[in-house]
């Protein structure tokens, strides 16, 4: 969680906005930002400054509590956490209808503020989270073209974000080698072993072509031809030639025959 939780206090009296700001002064995570007399005010320095925090007075003159949040939710598509600062807790269920994180009474108890910065701490390591998930979700699906809400149900469940693994353990002798998989430039078949061509050199495995390929991921890897996968990531183009053949030609120069059978589902990863 980030250390200091930005925070503003709306109040018409100044007493209580003092009072509020030397109690929250005992408190090393709060950083003031603004002190606001008013709702016009409190609205514009929300606005402007982002804070993740607002003491909010109800009754006000111009612009009630209520009525602020409600201009805010016009103007923001992520509101600060709430706290409603009362003199009366008839206002209490009214304030969380407007989804307020919670209130206190005017004037501030030293014991319920603690309470209160409490409930603040553990709403933002939640929204934190779910901020990250949100992050790790997009990027995925940029990557991969999974859907972001099928990728957020299977971290929230625990379920892995891909089917398909990040890494190929080739086993050599008494070695095993793992292999990541976006390092792969291209797998041929040399009989009943495949050789696998990465960055970091050639692994010899014994799998078969269609094994391995129903374990790599299809959106990024194409077969070829019968004894041939390629790595589109590392394709740089498709040539055509006289005799009708076509041959894939990777960065490094490398040429794969594409076989007629193939060609149609090679073609359509080329254009994408």
């Amino acid at each position: 969680m980030q250390t200091k939780v930005r925070t503003i206090i709306v109040d018409d009296e100044p007493l209580a906005r003092k009072g509020l700001a030397v109690r929250l002064g005992a408190f090393e995570e709060i950083e003031l930002l603004q002190e606001c007399k008013n709702g016009n005010e409190a609205v514009e320095a929300i606005r402007r400054l982002q804070p993740d925090l607002v003491f909010l007075d109800i009754q006000m003159p111009g612009l009630n509590g209520f009525q602020v949040i409600h201009q805010l939710e016009q103007s923001m598509s992520r509101l600060p956490l709430i706290i409603f600062v009362t003199a009366y807790d008839t206002y209490a269920i009214k304030a969380f209808e407007v989804h307020a994180l919670d209130y206190v009474l005017k004037p501030v108890d030293e014991k319920r503020l603690t309470s209160t910065l409490e409930k603040v701490h553990q709403n933002m390591v939640q929204r934190q989270q779910g901020e990250q998930k949100d992050r790790l979700a997009r990027l995925v699906a940029e990557f991969t073209g999974d859907d972001c809400e099928e990728i957020l149900r299977r971290l929230s469940e625990g379920e892995p974000i891909s089917q398909y693994p990040d890494i190929l353990a080739i086993k050599d002798g008494n070695e095993i080698t793992r292999v990541p998989v976006n390092e792969i430039q291209w797998i041929d078949a040399a009989g009943d072993y495949m050789c696998v061509h990465s960055k970091s050199g050639t692994h010899i495995m014994r799998r078969t072509m269609k094994e391995l390929e129903q374990e790599l991921d299809p959106r990024r890897f194409v077969r070829v031809h019968r004894s041939a996968i390629a790595n589109i990531q590392f394709v740089s183009k498709l040539v055509s030639h006289v005799s009708g053949e076509y041959h894939l030609v990777l960065e490094n120069d490398t040429e794969l025959k594409v076989s007629r059978s193939h060609r149609d589902r090679v073609k359509s990863m080329i254009n994408h």
